[in-house]
């Protein structure tokens, strides 16, 4: 990804257009070359090529209408000596923010950097969103995960019919918009784990309930991994000191059974499990303070089962 910092398209882009924008402004108002050059801060030649059109500028400044009227109100000003370049200068500068904001110099910045794009990023004028860098920060821990989880030696033995996802939470996540997973779930085809694609928010019901239900009781588990339940991994668990904890599968309301159950334990173990109904694969959940953190605790049951 290129890094292109905002400044750059302000100095490349927005200010020769605005420059050949003011200097046909002042000629239009009969200022003579010189008296342009002195006003912009440039050569008279260049205040000749601004003059007579050859100058390059951006499209996107000379249709944006504040563009327009702001360049009028300088030159209005410089014209009649109601503005000095001080005041100009400040008028230009609360143009810049403005534009900044969702404007054309925004868009320009998203042109340059495709990864903000669809992000709302209001860096130049708000700072760091916090909610943008919470939903950043999840979708990477689950792309590791799932990248993490398809490297693991011998776990495709362990993924169920119906595929295996990986899911992390935002924190105070409300519902399944709110966790990100992966969209068609991770598969074996041909004796590999594939993972199909990038997470998204809202790809998982099933690993998004479970989470779900895990961070109403226990707000420091955010992580979970589905994975088939099988009694190598279950005896694996209690190896490593963890009780796994058996739910029903046939209920309506999954959520509420689980928090009904994580109620009665006082706590969210970090593996549970059902043994199937009608219909319903046998499924293990193994969770985690995030997806990542749950995969590496599938990866010790992996290898303690192994041996």
């Amino acid at each position: 990804m290129s890094l292109v910092l905002p400044s750059e398209l302000v100095v490349d882009r927005f200010l020769p257009t605005v420059r050949a924008m003011l200097a046909t402004r002042l000629a239009d108002r009969e200022l003579t070359q010189q008296e342009i050059a002195t006003h912009l801060g440039v050569t008279q030649a260049a205040v000749s090529k601004y003059v007579g059109g050859e100058a390059t500028g951006d499209d996107r400044f000379r249709a944006d209408p504040d563009t327009v009227a702001t360049v009028e109100l300088i030159a209005d000003g410089l014209a009649d000596g109601s503005m000095d370049g001080y005041d100009a200068l400040a008028e230009l500068l609360s143009l810049i923010r403005r534009l900044e904001d969702r404007g054309p110099i925004c868009e320009l910045h998203e042109a340059e950097m495709p990864a903000l794009e669809g992000l709302g990023c209001d860096l130049c004028v708000r700072g760091i969103d916090t909610d943008v860098q919470a939903e950043r920060d999840v979708l990477a821990d689950v792309r590791k995960a799932a990248r993490t989880l398809a490297a693991t030696a011998d776990f495709d033995a362990y993924v169920p019919n119906v595929g295996t996802n990986v899911g992390t939470a935002l924190p105070d996540a409300a519902d399944v918009t709110d966790v990100a997973a992966i969209p068609g779930r991770i598969y074996v085809v041909g004796g590999r784990v594939e993972v199909p694609a990038n997470p998204e928010f809202g790809a998982s019901r099933n690993v998004s309930t479970a989470v779900l239900a895990a961070s109403t009781v226990d707000p420091t588990v955010r992580g979970a991994v589905n994975v088939a339940t099988d009694d190598s991994l279950l005896e694996a668990a209690r190896q490593l000191g963890c009780e796994p904890l058996e739910f029903d599968p046939d209920y309506e309301d999954r959520a509420a059974h689980l928090c009904e159950r994580f109620d009665d334990e006082g706590r969210v173990p970090r593996v549970i499990y059902h043994r199937g109904a009608f219909g319903i694969e046998p499924i293990t959940y193994v969770f985690g303070t995030t997806a990542l953190e749950a995969v590496d605790f599938v990866r010790a049951l992996v290898r303690t089962a192994s041996t």
